[in-house]
Protein backbone atom coordinates (compact mmCIF):
# COMPACT_ATOMS: atom_id res chain seq x y z
CA UNK A 1 0.00 0.00 0.00
CA UNK A 2 1.30 3.26 -1.29
CA UNK A 3 0.62 5.93 1.97
CA UNK A 4 2.91 8.64 0.21
CA UNK A 5 0.37 11.93 -0.13
CA UNK A 6 -0.81 12.18 -3.72
CA UNK A 7 0.77 15.31 -5.37
CA UNK A 8 -2.50 17.41 -5.71
CA UNK A 9 -2.42 16.97 -1.62
CA UNK A 10 -0.63 19.09 0.62
CA UNK A 11 1.35 18.39 3.05
CA UNK A 12 -0.17 19.99 6.22
CA UNK A 13 -1.70 18.85 9.70
CA UNK A 14 -5.41 17.92 9.56
CA UNK A 15 -7.62 20.27 11.55
CA UNK A 16 -11.12 18.11 10.86
CA UNK A 17 -12.22 16.38 14.28
CA UNK A 18 -11.62 12.72 14.34
CA UNK A 19 -13.67 10.29 12.62
CA UNK A 20 -14.76 13.59 10.40
CA UNK A 21 -15.22 11.77 6.21
CA UNK A 22 -13.63 15.03 4.76
CA UNK A 23 -10.36 13.69 5.09
CA UNK A 24 -10.79 10.52 3.31
CA UNK A 25 -13.18 12.12 0.55
CA UNK A 26 -9.55 15.05 0.07
CA UNK A 27 -7.68 12.06 -0.36
CA UNK A 28 -9.76 9.92 -2.62
CA UNK A 29 -10.46 13.23 -4.66
CA UNK A 30 -6.30 14.31 -4.89
CA UNK A 31 -5.96 10.54 -6.03
CA UNK A 32 -8.15 10.76 -8.62
CA UNK A 33 -7.17 14.11 -9.67
CA UNK A 34 -3.42 12.49 -10.02
CA UNK A 35 -4.08 9.76 -11.92
CA UNK A 36 -6.20 11.62 -14.74
CA UNK A 37 -3.13 13.80 -14.66
CA UNK A 38 -6.30 16.79 -14.82
CA UNK A 39 -3.88 19.14 -11.45
CA UNK A 40 -3.22 21.96 -13.68
CA UNK A 41 -6.27 21.92 -15.59
CA UNK A 42 -9.35 21.53 -12.28
CA UNK A 43 -10.42 24.32 -11.00
CA UNK A 44 -12.22 23.59 -7.24
CA UNK A 45 -14.89 25.97 -5.85
CA UNK A 46 -15.04 25.75 -1.84
CA UNK A 47 -18.26 26.78 -0.43
CA UNK A 48 -19.23 27.89 3.49
CA UNK A 49 -18.83 24.98 6.03
CA UNK A 50 -16.44 23.06 6.91
CA UNK A 51 -16.35 22.07 3.21
CA UNK A 52 -14.47 25.41 2.80
CA UNK A 53 -11.21 23.90 3.82
CA UNK A 54 -10.60 22.07 1.15
CA UNK A 55 -8.17 24.71 0.22
CA UNK A 56 -6.21 23.75 2.70
CA UNK A 57 -4.89 20.46 1.36
CA UNK A 58 -5.20 20.44 -2.28
CA UNK A 59 -2.67 21.23 -3.99
CA UNK A 60 -4.47 23.23 -7.04
CA UNK A 61 -6.21 25.98 -7.91
CA UNK A 62 -9.30 26.77 -5.70
CA UNK A 63 -12.01 29.64 -5.61
CA UNK A 64 -14.17 30.74 -2.79
CA UNK A 65 -18.08 30.94 -3.24
CA UNK A 66 -20.85 32.69 -1.14
CA UNK A 67 -22.86 30.15 0.98
CA UNK A 68 -24.85 28.01 -1.55
CA UNK A 69 -23.77 30.01 -4.51
CA UNK A 70 -20.20 27.34 -5.60
CA UNK A 71 -22.75 26.29 -8.85
CA UNK A 72 -23.18 29.35 -9.99
CA UNK A 73 -19.09 30.56 -9.69
CA UNK A 74 -18.42 27.03 -11.34
CA UNK A 75 -20.83 27.67 -13.83
CA UNK A 76 -19.33 31.03 -14.74
CA UNK A 77 -15.79 29.62 -14.44
CA UNK A 78 -16.75 26.84 -17.14
CA UNK A 79 -18.38 29.23 -19.03
CA UNK A 80 -15.32 31.09 -19.53
CA UNK A 81 -12.33 28.49 -19.46
CA UNK A 82 -14.37 25.63 -21.23
CA UNK A 83 -11.12 23.65 -20.87
CA UNK A 84 -10.75 23.59 -17.68
CA UNK A 85 -12.42 20.77 -14.92
CA UNK A 86 -14.62 23.01 -12.99
CA UNK A 87 -15.79 21.04 -9.62
CA UNK A 88 -17.71 21.87 -6.74
CA UNK A 89 -17.01 20.11 -3.17
CA UNK A 90 -20.46 20.59 -1.14
CA UNK A 91 -21.70 20.00 2.38
CA UNK A 92 -25.47 19.51 2.64
CA UNK A 93 -26.38 22.90 4.26
CA UNK A 94 -24.70 24.50 1.40
CA UNK A 95 -26.11 22.55 -1.37
CA UNK A 96 -29.18 21.20 0.00
CA UNK A 97 -30.70 24.51 2.02
CA UNK A 98 -29.56 27.68 1.32
CA UNK A 99 -27.97 26.30 -2.20
CA UNK A 100 -31.00 24.64 -3.45
CA UNK A 101 -31.96 26.98 -6.22
CA UNK A 102 -28.56 27.42 -6.97
CA UNK A 103 -27.56 23.51 -8.00
CA UNK A 104 -31.45 22.73 -9.44
CA UNK A 105 -31.03 25.12 -11.86
CA UNK A 106 -27.06 24.35 -12.95
CA UNK A 107 -28.19 20.30 -13.03
CA UNK A 108 -31.34 21.67 -14.80
CA UNK A 109 -29.66 23.60 -17.45
CA UNK A 110 -26.63 20.97 -17.45
CA UNK A 111 -23.91 23.08 -17.38
CA UNK A 112 -20.75 20.62 -17.52
CA UNK A 113 -19.21 20.67 -14.52
CA UNK A 114 -18.95 18.10 -11.18
CA UNK A 115 -20.71 18.20 -7.75
CA UNK A 116 -18.82 16.55 -4.76
CA UNK A 117 -22.07 16.47 -2.37
CA UNK A 118 -20.83 14.97 1.70
CA UNK A 119 -23.86 14.52 3.17
CA UNK A 120 -23.61 13.56 6.95
CA UNK A 121 -26.90 15.09 7.76
CA UNK A 122 -26.08 18.22 9.85
CA UNK A 123 -24.72 21.47 9.81
CA UNK A 124 -21.18 20.53 11.02
CA UNK A 125 -19.54 24.00 11.41
CA UNK A 126 -21.59 25.80 13.03
CA UNK A 127 -22.91 23.46 15.49
CA UNK A 128 -24.72 20.46 14.80
CA UNK A 129 -28.26 22.27 13.94
CA UNK A 130 -30.60 20.26 11.52
CA UNK A 131 -29.98 20.15 7.63
CA UNK A 132 -32.32 19.21 5.03
CA UNK A 133 -30.54 15.94 5.14
CA UNK A 134 -30.90 15.57 8.72
CA UNK A 135 -32.99 11.66 9.47
CA UNK A 136 -36.40 11.60 11.08
CA UNK A 137 -35.72 11.35 14.82
CA UNK A 138 -32.34 12.60 14.51
CA UNK A 139 -31.38 14.88 17.27
CA UNK A 140 -29.27 17.79 16.76
CA UNK A 141 -28.78 21.23 18.60
CA UNK A 142 -32.32 22.71 16.79
CA UNK A 143 -34.25 19.47 16.60
CA UNK A 144 -33.26 18.37 20.95
CA UNK A 145 -36.36 15.54 20.31
CA UNK A 146 -35.65 14.42 17.14
CA UNK A 147 -36.52 15.57 13.88
CA UNK A 148 -40.65 15.59 13.37
CA UNK A 149 -42.67 15.17 9.72
CA UNK A 150 -43.41 19.64 10.62
CA UNK A 151 -39.80 19.95 9.53
CA UNK A 152 -40.60 18.01 6.50
CA UNK A 153 -38.78 14.81 5.32
CA UNK A 154 -34.83 14.26 4.31
CA UNK A 155 -34.35 15.78 1.11
CA UNK A 156 -32.62 13.05 -1.64
CA UNK A 157 -30.69 14.84 -3.31
CA UNK A 158 -29.75 12.47 -5.95
CA UNK A 159 -32.80 11.10 -6.61
CA UNK A 160 -34.15 14.50 -7.06
CA UNK A 161 -31.38 16.07 -9.46
CA UNK A 162 -31.66 12.71 -11.23
CA UNK A 163 -35.16 13.26 -13.01
CA UNK A 164 -33.96 16.50 -14.13
CA UNK A 165 -33.15 16.44 -18.56
CA UNK A 166 -29.47 18.17 -17.99
CA UNK A 167 -28.11 15.73 -15.12
CA UNK A 168 -25.61 13.02 -16.75
CA UNK A 169 -24.32 11.53 -13.94
CA UNK A 170 -25.63 10.84 -10.50
CA UNK A 171 -24.19 8.57 -7.69
CA UNK A 172 -24.66 8.20 -3.53
CA UNK A 173 -21.79 6.60 -2.26
CA UNK A 174 -20.30 6.35 1.71
CA UNK A 175 -17.17 6.04 2.94
CA UNK A 176 -17.53 4.33 6.48
CA UNK A 177 -16.09 1.10 4.93
CA UNK A 178 -13.44 0.30 2.42
CA UNK A 179 -15.35 -1.47 -0.04
CA UNK A 180 -17.36 2.04 0.11
CA UNK A 181 -14.49 4.52 0.12
CA UNK A 182 -13.54 1.95 -2.86
CA UNK A 183 -16.74 2.89 -4.67
CA UNK A 184 -16.50 6.37 -3.76
CA UNK A 185 -13.10 6.68 -5.65
CA UNK A 186 -14.69 5.29 -8.83
CA UNK A 187 -17.64 7.56 -8.20
CA UNK A 188 -15.28 10.53 -8.44
CA UNK A 189 -13.11 8.86 -11.42
CA UNK A 190 -16.69 8.58 -13.22
CA UNK A 191 -17.90 11.82 -12.49
CA UNK A 192 -14.75 13.86 -13.45
CA UNK A 193 -14.51 11.46 -16.80
CA UNK A 194 -18.34 12.37 -17.51
CA UNK A 195 -17.26 16.02 -17.55
CA UNK A 196 -13.91 15.61 -19.33
CA UNK A 197 -15.52 14.10 -22.07
CA UNK A 198 -18.43 17.05 -22.17
CA UNK A 199 -21.38 14.66 -20.93
CA UNK A 200 -22.51 17.30 -18.46
CA UNK A 201 -23.73 17.57 -15.10
CA UNK A 202 -22.29 15.14 -12.59
CA UNK A 203 -22.71 14.81 -9.24
CA UNK A 204 -21.37 12.56 -6.43
CA UNK A 205 -23.17 12.47 -3.26
CA UNK A 206 -20.92 11.12 -0.03
CA UNK A 207 -22.22 9.92 2.64
CA UNK A 208 -20.09 10.78 5.76
CA UNK A 209 -19.70 11.18 8.55
CA UNK A 210 -19.76 13.30 11.58
CA UNK A 211 -19.25 12.35 15.20
CA UNK A 212 -18.86 15.49 17.07
CA UNK A 213 -22.09 16.44 15.71
CA UNK A 214 -24.10 13.04 16.18
CA UNK A 215 -22.56 12.96 19.72
CA UNK A 216 -21.07 9.34 18.93
CA UNK A 217 -17.46 8.12 19.10
CA UNK A 218 -15.63 7.86 15.45
CA UNK A 219 -16.14 4.12 15.61
CA UNK A 220 -20.02 4.12 15.93
CA UNK A 221 -20.12 6.79 13.51
CA UNK A 222 -19.30 4.38 11.04
CA UNK A 223 -22.23 2.09 12.04
CA UNK A 224 -24.28 5.28 12.05
CA UNK A 225 -24.15 5.74 8.45
CA UNK A 226 -24.12 1.87 7.53
CA UNK A 227 -27.34 1.11 10.04
CA UNK A 228 -29.34 4.70 9.68
CA UNK A 229 -28.44 6.59 6.74
CA UNK A 230 -27.92 3.86 4.22
CA UNK A 231 -31.10 2.72 5.28
CA UNK A 232 -32.93 5.97 4.43
CA UNK A 233 -30.48 7.13 1.41
CA UNK A 234 -29.64 4.14 -0.68
CA UNK A 235 -26.49 4.22 -2.15
CA UNK A 236 -25.86 3.29 -6.41
CA UNK A 237 -26.10 4.73 -9.58
CA UNK A 238 -29.05 6.74 -9.92
CA UNK A 239 -28.40 8.06 -13.68
CA UNK A 240 -25.99 7.44 -16.17
CA UNK A 241 -25.79 8.51 -19.90
CA UNK A 242 -23.28 8.17 -22.52
CA UNK A 243 -23.02 10.66 -25.58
Amino acid sequence: MNLALPKSQKQVKNHYCSGCGHGIIHRLLCEVVDELDIREKIIAIAPVGCAVFGYFYWDFDTAEAAHGRPPAVATGIKRVLPDRVVITYQGDGDLAAIGGNEILHAANRGENITVFFVNNACYGMTGGQMAPTTLLNQKTTTTPNGRSLLDGYPMKVCELLSGLEGVAYAERTAVNSPKNIRSTKNAIKKALECQINGEGFSIVEILAMCPTAWRVDPIESLDVVERDMIGYFPLGIFKEIKN
